[in-house]
């Protein structure tokens, strides 16, 4: 039977190859390598190893053609890319590859500003209409080690309940069981400190959670009303080529999120003349007002009426806001009804009957 046969590796080459021969033409590390090559670094700021003692330090330019690659082929960890890395005879360990992200998170993004740039230079964002929407993404911090004043309070009445009937028990105990009482005190007392602590922490940042392992992320809902302790990605989309034009980590829900990421995206685009989309988790009349005075047109969807509504027959089907909202309601035994709300009334509730 015939099979497909690939070249024998012991076959000895004439004339010697140089690793640009090994790449094939169409190949996107040549891409790469081309726009790494083009940037200017200290124009972007990288933290780099500055001491001439010891072994130098890798160019960023290498680490970012490493970075670029990662994500273009959808590699996340440092240790599964170090096993792949065999660019111009360079192999850097997970942790050079994991400290050079922690330690040059602006300059990463001031990389991905000078993309968008070039894109915009090559006339490749059309910079008329735009889509904004949001990702959780899951942080390193479990459940258990994100706390709030609620669950705060009910740790603390449960650590003080133990810790009355210990103090029962240790009263009636004998020589033997008084130490092993003690114990169970003192780490009752030590978990109560902890809980105090933490309590402290939210009285005086004003913060309504804390988490412990990932100081920064928040329990927030990821769908369905299922939550995880996650980070929320806002990012803008251009819809010439689709191409994304800005991100933003954030550790809050998208109710805030639509006004600041549109005016960002006014100076990226230095023109308020586009229209902005964006779903029903973003209908919020603060960030509306935001936007209408900002100049810009933007079109949410309208959430679904609430079961408390004080009509049950009306039903909201559209919403497109420019310098006036338009509220557009149909009633079971009414006409089409449209009413114009200015710019002062955006933030206002609106009750129609």
């Amino acid at each position: 039977m015939q099979y497909i046969q690939g070249k024998d590796r012991d076959q000895s080459v004439l004339f010697p190859q140089c690793l640009d021969q090994l790449i094939t033409a169409d190949s996107d590390v040549r891409f790469i390598d081309l726009f790494a090559e083009s940037i200017q670094i200290p124009d972007f700021k990288f933290v780099t190893k500055q001491s001439i003692e010891g072994r130098p330090a890798y160019n960023p330019k290498d680490l970012i053609k490493l970075f670029i690659y990662e994500y273009l082929n959808s590699v996340r960890s440092s240790r599964a890319l170090e096993k792949q890395c065999h660019m111009k005879q360079l192999a850097p360990d997970h942790n050079t590859i994991s400290n050079f992200r922690r330690d040059n998170s602006k300059a990463i993004r001031n990389v991905f500003q000078h993309t968008v740039a070039i894109a915009k230079n090559f006339d490749l964002i059309g910079g008329k209409l735009i889509a904004g929407d949001s990702t959780k993404l899951r942080a390193q911090n479990s459940k258990k080690n994100n706390f709030n004043e609620s669950k705060i309070i009910q740790n603390l009445e449960y650590i003080d309940k133990k810790l009355d009937e210990y103090t029962t028990a240790l009263a009636t105990a004998d020589e033997d069981n008084k130490k092993i009482i003690q114990q169970e005190i003192d780490k009752q007392n030590s978990r109560k400190e902890k809980y105090n602590n933490l309590s402290g922490q939210i009285m005086d940042t004003g913060q309504t959670q804390i988490s412990t392992s990932d100081p920064d992320s928040r329990q927030m809902i990821t769908r369905n009303n299922i939550t995880e302790i996650a980070y929320n990605i806002q990012s803008t989309t251009d819809a010439k080529n689709n191409i994304p034009i800005d991100y933003k980590v954030t550790n809050e829900n998208d109710s805030k999120a639509m006004g600041p990421m549109v005016r960002r995206a006014k100076v990226i685009l230095n023109t308020n003349e586009f229209t902005a989309l964006y779903d029903k988790g973003y209908h919020t009349g603060s960030e509306l007002k935001t936007v209408i005075e900002a100049g810009v047109h933007v079109m949410v969807a309208m959430q679904a009426v609430a079961a408390f509504a004080p009509d049950e027959h009306t039903t909201l089907i559209n919403l497109f806001t420019t310098k006036k909202m338009i509220f557009t309601t149909v009633h079971s035994n009414k006409p089409l009804l449209q009413m114009e709300i200015g710019i002062k009334k955006a933030n206002n509730a609106i009750s129609i009957s």
